[in-house]
């Protein structure tokens, strides 16, 4: 490797794939170009990335910094996501990915040297619409002449109590995408070895779904069921007597998407956290672009089984191809097993806040319409919990 290495970041958010790389390569790094078009966002990479060229708009983009090592485009999951629109990869959002291609093309035809590229998406993208996302994406890999390969990973792989999957793509023109992404497997979490103090849910579902997890948050995410920008709960049943549901703070979800506590309190207005909470909930996991980039640097040896596969419907979880064939690989979502973070050491207790009654009556509503939630002792304390926000008000109301 030269004496630096150069990455540009489009739909850029709040830099989680730039702080995963610099964790890597430190002073090494050469950030030449971060691209982000939303007001909020910018104001955290002006604050985080402090004399980085900052370009507002990737649809006015017309070329790419020169001899690029990688190209990182974590594009918009707005319409690929199951809580987003699900237009589909030809959606207004997350369709600006076709801007990337277009970059890389007009590098290709000025014989530049054409850059890795690492994508980022939600892994509802290998099933919507038959997958017809990773197709496109793949073709248009391919076209360029890139060999590429793909991976779904969950965020707990990295120590952070956080159950957050992910499509983890990579093509190269010089490197085999396969070292970096498939040499590393740990095999699924031991659901043993975690705390059985704490369980994070989503009060803004109910109706579809629960988004429930174990010693941890299920997915962050910037927008909810109900159409609002909301953080997930955490019931704790052992905590009281009395049933314990309370609301993670926004310093607890930078934390739980391995940002520093206040990482974004650059884009507060006078609204409570403002933005905060999509900008995070947005937001690539430090930890899952930290491994990527250790591997960037020391690739390891693909060596497994790999078996070819026809496009039938949905995208398997884990895949190679180049020239119009693709193969698939069993790998699970945990490369690694960092340390484990539990939940309850990483939330800081005494700024958290209860779920509100109208929450809570809300989600109870709801629950009660289907079959979900049923882990032992849940639907008892959210009964318990809303009777008890109802006799508090009486009592007030008096």
């Amino acid at each position: 490797m030269s004496n630096s290495f150069r990455v540009a970041g489009l739909f850029a958010g709040i830099g989680g794939i730039e702080l995963g790389f610099h964790r890597v390569f430190g002073d090494l790094l050469d950030t030449t170009l971060l691209c982000e078009n939303w007001e909020p966002a910018q104001r955290v990479l002006r604050a985080q990335f402090p004399g980085v060229d900052l370009h507002p708009d990737v649809k006015d983009l017309r070329d790419l910094p020169a001899n690029l090592d990688v190209l990182a485009a974590g594009f918009p999951c707005t319409d690929l996501s199951q809580a987003g629109r699900t237009a589909g990869i030809r959606g207004s959002q997350s369709g600006l990915v076709a801007h990337v291609f277009e970059m890389l093309e007009v590098v290709k035809r000025r014989g530049g040297r054409m850059p890795r590229v690492l994508i980022e998406n939600v892994p509802n993208m290998l099933t919507l619409d038959r997958g017809e996302a990773m197709a496109y994406l793949v073709h248009e890999l391919e076209e360029l002449g890139y060999r590429w390969a793909y991976r779904v990973v969950d965020s707990r792989f990295t120590g952070v109590p956080q159950r957050r999957r992910r499509v983890i793509l990579i093509a190269s023109h010089e490197d085999d995408p396969r070292d970096i992404l498939f040499s590393d497997d740990a095999g699924p979490i031991d659901e043993n070895s975690l705390a059985s103090n704490a369980f994070g849910f989503y009060w803004t579902e109910g109706r579809s779904g629960v988004g429930w997890a174990r010693d941890a948050t299920p997915t962050l995410k910037g927008g909810s069921a109900v159409g609002i920008p909301s953080p997930p709960a955490v019931w704790l049943p052992e905590w009281t007597n009395d049933p314990t549901i309370i609301v993670p703070t926004i310093e607890d979800s930078e934390a739980l998407q391995g940002f520093a506590r206040g990482w974004t309190s650059s884009a507060s207005d006078s609204r409570r956290n403002g933005p905060r909470w999509k900008l995070v909930g947005n937001a690539v996991t430090v930890g899952v672009s930290q491994w990527v980039a250790s591997r960037l640097l020391h690739p390891g040896k693909f060596d497994r089984t790999s078996t070819p596969w026809v496009r039938k419907g949905g995208w398997p979880t884990a895949a190679w191809g180049e020239g119009g064939k693709v193969w698939t690989v069993e790998l699970s979502e945990f490369p690694q097993q960092a340390k484990y973070s539990h939940l309850l050491d990483v939330l800081d207790l005494d700024a958290c806040t209860p779920l509100t009654h109208r929450a809570a009556s809300g989600f109870w509503g709801r629950l009660q319409q289907t079959n979900l939630g049923r882990h032992p002792g849940f639907r008892e304390d959210m009964d318990k919990y809303v009777k008890l926000g109802e006799s508090k008000t009486r009592q007030l109301a008096v």
